[in-house]
């Protein structure tokens, strides 16, 4: 009676594997679909606009601090390696757009110059960000 018992415990056994595939697929969905977003490399105190939209699509983030330094994909950039560095992103996504991050305290003419290069590099769709007021 004994034997008959334990051969019975070892039968019954759960089989994970397909909840392993399952989780696998899972897993594999979320990563694709995940928006991946680069950031600009420096905080941003951004001046308050009362017309500010928020924008979904800004897969290029160029950021200009209160010293007037240049951040583009957590790197400092000089003015005249702007143009280059965003025809290399605009490479990686031909459809991204051009979010400018320039802090209140920055000067006006680097901005200028900064979306200057940025029309060079052939991006046409240029935001500046701003904070909703």
């Amino acid at each position: 009676m004994r034997r008959r018992y334990i051969e019975q415990e070892d039968e019954a056994a759960i089989d994970l594997t397909p909840l392993m595939d399952i989780v696998f697929i899972m897993l594999i969905f979320f990563i694709v679909t995940t928006s991946f977003i680069k950031e600009a490399g420096v905080d941003i105190s951004r001046p308050s606009a009362n017309t500010a939209e928020r924008k979904e699509r800004g897969n290029i983030l160029v950021a200009i601090t209160a010293n007037d330094e240049i951040w583009i994909d957590k790197r400092r950039v000089d003015v005249r390696a702007v143009r280059a560095n965003i025809e290399r992103l605009k490479a990686e996504n031909p459809e991204g757009s051009i979010v400018i991050q320039a802090d209140k305290e920055s000067k006006n003419g680097l901005l200028v110059q900064v979306m200057d290069q940025a029309r060079l590099a052939g991006v046409a769709n240029i935001s500046i960000a701003a904070v909703k007021n």
